[in-house]
Parts: structure tokens; sequence; C-alpha cells
């Protein structure tokens, strides 16, 4: 069978590196890539993909039937525009988040897949660059925790502020908290609890910590309720220099019969590596090594584009994440250096 070739439309964000990467692990043929200068991500990426070539103008990635679909890792305001140029140049689209950054945009967005039949995936990627969720997929399809009542996501990030791009600190640039590592938890939400929709009943942003910058939010939590499911996301940028990883990512999912606790990037004064995994039933109590259970995101992806099927993330899950996330931001309360 032919590998699918695809491209990249910007290199703002470190995020195309794992995209990029998990798309030529499953044999997509990366034909080349365009964005706007150097920005930061630039010389990383040269470096871990030598032989692809840049364009120098978007509109020969646009014009080359050649290639399936594009990966975008722009500045988060470029998103939605370049998203709408690639689907309506008849390509597949794969996103970092946020996809969008206003609900304009978002009902742009739609609007161009319904008219243009292509697909609009944005890439959760606390989800589907994490082995450990699969393997938590893996238990509660066995009944391992029997009926999932809670998910509780802690989603600590580094800030690095040295390294960040001026559109960082701007939410007209980059989107608010809520609406940007938001996504994943409000993604990781639906999925795990199995449901299709979910209600914000409460959201807050703050900055508490960066009033230099005074509009940028360091801060912010998510209460999320559907039917008898409820979730609750904390999120920050506070991650200590200290710690081996940019943030010590934990997910805990509570069942009726048990839970499941995910310790993704760390275990803080535990095992070593990544990808830990704690279930507690009424039979076990013990850690599962989830390093190899895989991520089939980027396979199922590839098959979608191929087959016109939805097997990675179903459009309307991504719709509605975003729906939500942008919901959340809108409607959060101010805390800290924002009340100012």
């Amino acid at each position: 069978m032919t590998n699918l070739k695809f491209a990249a439309l910007g290199l703002d964000h470190r995020h195309i590196f794992g995209m990029a990467a998990g798309i030529v692990e499953v044999g997509g043929e990366f034909t080349g890539f365009w964005t706007e200068g150097e920005p930061q991500p630039y010389s990383g990426f040269i470096k871990r993909f030598p032989d692809v070539p840049r364009f120098g103008e978007l509109q020969s990635i646009l014009d080359n039937q050649e290639i399936s679909f594009v990966l975008i890792a722009a500045a988060p305001s470029d998103r939605a525009e370049l998203s709408i140029l690639a689907m309506s140049h008849g390509k597949d689209v794969m996103v970092d988040k946020p996809g969008c950054l206003t609900k304009a945009e978002l009902a742009d967005i739609k609007d161009c897949v319904a008219k243009t039949g292509r697909i609009w995936s944005i890439n959760f990627s606390e989800r589907f660059e994490v082995p450990a969720t699969t393997k938590a997929d893996e238990l509660i399809a066995a009944g391992a925790i029997g009926e999932v009542v809670q998910t509780v996501s802690l989603a600590p990030h580094r800030l690095n502020a040295p390294m960040r791009p001026d559109w960082f600190w701007r939410p007209d640039q980059a989107g608010g908290i809520l609406s940007d590592i938001g996504v994943h938890q409000i993604d990781q939400f639906l999925h795990f609890a199995g449901v299709e929709d979910a209600e914000i009943v409460h959201s807050l942003v703050g900055n508490f910590k960066n009033p230099k910058h005074c509009e940028f939010q360091d801060f912010g939590e998510i209460n999320l309720l559907s039917g008898s499911k409820q979730g609750y996301a904390r999120l920050d940028w506070y991650t200590p220099d200290a710690a081996p990883n940019w943030g010590d990512g934990r997910l805990t999912i509570l069942g009726t019969d048990g839970y499941i606790e995910l310790r993704k990037y760390m275990d803080v004064a535990g095992q070593s590596g990544t990808d830990h995994v704690f279930l507690v039933n009424n039979n076990v109590c013990t850690r599962f090594d989830a390093s190899g259970a895989g991520t089939p995101y980027f396979a199922r992806f590839v098959d979608d584009v191929r087959n016109r099927t939805e097997t990675a993330c179903s459009q309307n899950h991504t719709f509605r994440v975003m729906e939500l996330a942008l919901e959340a931001q809108d409607r959060a309360m101010r805390r800290g250096n924002l009340q100012k």
C-alpha cells in the first residue's frame, strides 16, 4: 500500500515534533514544511528532520495534490485560517491544540468540514501521545473499575519563560489556559467517562505568579458534569525547576469498583521513567509499566485519511471538546492579578 504524503504548516510550537514523529513512525511520507521565519522550535526541527525540504510559499503545499494531509503547529491565532485553507484545497488536517481561539473561528471550521468532507482533528496529545492512556482504556474496557463516576486531571506545566515567543503571553493570540491546556482535560473526561457531552458547572482562571504579564493566565480549573459523572481539572504553569520533566501530569479515574491513576510523565520519588499506571480494585493493588502500550491515534488517523472513517477520534467529539473549552474560558471567574 502506498504511503500517504503529508506536510507541516507552521513550526511555532514544539508539539510539531510529536505530531510529525508519530506520523512518520506509522509510515507517512514527510514531503515538506512551510513556516514564517525561524520560530524557536525551528533549529531543533531541522536537526530532527534534516531531509525534509522547506517550501518557500504556503501555496506550493496547498496546490500539491500529492499531499493528502497537513499538520498545523503555527501560532494559535493562525490555526483556524490555515485549517480552512488546507481543507478548502482538499487536504485533511491534524492541528495542535488549541485548534482555534474563538467561537466564530470554530463555526467557520465546522462549516468548512461540512462543505468539503475533510477531517479536522485536534491532536489531544495528553491522551493521544501517552501510552498510559492506552493502558487505561484496556483496563476500563475489561471492567477493572466498574462504571466510571469521576475523573480528576492535574496538568502542571513548566513555564520556561525565556524561550516563549511574544504571542505566548497574549490571550488574543494564544488563547487562555482553559481553551489551550484545558482541551486535553475536557477530552479526557468525555472519553474516559464514555459520554458525548457535558456541562461546565464552574471555571476559573488566575494570574498569581506573573504580574509582568498581567493578562497571562498561569492557573485555571474546570468542573464538568454529565449525568451521573463528574470531572475536575486543575491547570497551571508552576512546575518547579527540580522536577525531572515538564510537568507531573496525573489523571485519576474513579469507578464504582476501583480506581486507576495515571502518572504520565514522572512518578515523584518513585519509579523512574514515564507512563506509570496504578490500579486498585477489590482484587488487586498494583502498578503497570505502560510505556509499551502504544499510541494508536496516529495509525488510526492515517487509516481515516485513507478510508474516510472516524476511528482515531470522531469529528463530533473534537468539535464538542473545543466548544466546551471556549465556553469554560469565556465564563471563567478571574482571580489574582487578572482582577486588577
